[in-house]
């Protein structure tokens, strides 16, 4: 099972670093800048306003190439996540077709239900492939598929340039290796209209997708924090007492 999740994980790594094609030049890319974020340190925690905004750049701009098959639209209310009231997350479920099978056996298109997956933008890998030439990746475990994570993401998404007058490929991205990269620059100034009233600046809307793409690959991180926590206090106070214990065994024996 293990190794299994590995080499899921590899897989969708290989396949965002193509991001609907590959790298036609040789080099390196620069390392994404590190940047800040709420979930940093063992006491971080999700920013739930970034993880809504982030599920809305999303669902807006990135579910018309890419899926997340390993989330749940209940997945959106559940604690430690963006939280969603139960009546948003079944408005956000309902807004979706999903593919099922009726009574009588025939294929059906049906309103999403907050039990279901996130509905893909396409059929199958085929399907996929056949639209961009190379099968857009699954973004559910991107943020652990690439080293730096979030950080590489955002840097992605915001280093669009123009590229050298030698330059000879698709699109330019500055930390993307190889430069060439097929995806053009997704995310624009004032793209989606944020329901909080944020700014939807270019910069804003990588930072809060890649704030929403971390939560996606770690959707336990506050619960697997908190319980270390927990842990790391219960064998302190352990020590302590086995500490007092010895001495106490060891002062009555002389």
């Amino acid at each position: 099972m293990i190794k299994t999740c590995r080499n899921l994980i590899i897989a969708a790594g290989m396949a965002f670093a193509g991001m609907t094609g590959m790298a036609v030049a040789a080099g390196d890319a620069p390392a994404a800048p590190k940047q800040e974020w709420s979930f940093d340190g063992p006491f971080g925690t999700f920013d739930r306003a970034a993880l809504q905004r982030g599920f809305q750049v999303y669902s807006e701009v990135c579910a018309a190439c890419h899926g997340m098959q390993y989330l749940h639209y209940r997945n959106l209310g559940e604690a430690g996540g963006p939280e969603f009231t139960e009546a948003q997350v079944k408005a956000i479920a309902a807004a979706n077709d999903v593919a099922d099978i009726d009574d009588e056996g025939e294929a059906i298109d049906r309103p999403g239900l907050p039990k279901d997956k996130f509905v893909s933008p396409f059929a199958n890998q085929r399907a996929a492939a056949a639209a961009h030439g190379v099968a857009p990746p699954d973004l559910s475990l991107m943020a652990k598929a690439r080293v730096g994570g979030p950080d590489y993401i955002f840097a992605l998404l915001t280093g669009y340039e123009d590229g050298p007058e030698d330059f000879d490929g698709a699109n330019y991205n500055k930390y993307f290796p190889g430069h060439n990269i097929a995806m053009a620059q997704p995310l624009f100034d004032d793209q989606v209209e944020y329901q909080d009233g944020t700014a939807a600046t270019q910069e804003q809307m990588a930072r809060d997708v890649s704030h929403f793409l971390m939560w996606a690959a770690e959707p336990k991180l506050e619960a697997r924090r908190s319980l270390g926590i927990r842990v790391m206090l219960y064998l302190l106070v352990l020590a302590g007492l086995m500490y007092f214990v010895k001495r106490k065994v060891w002062a009555d024996a002389h």
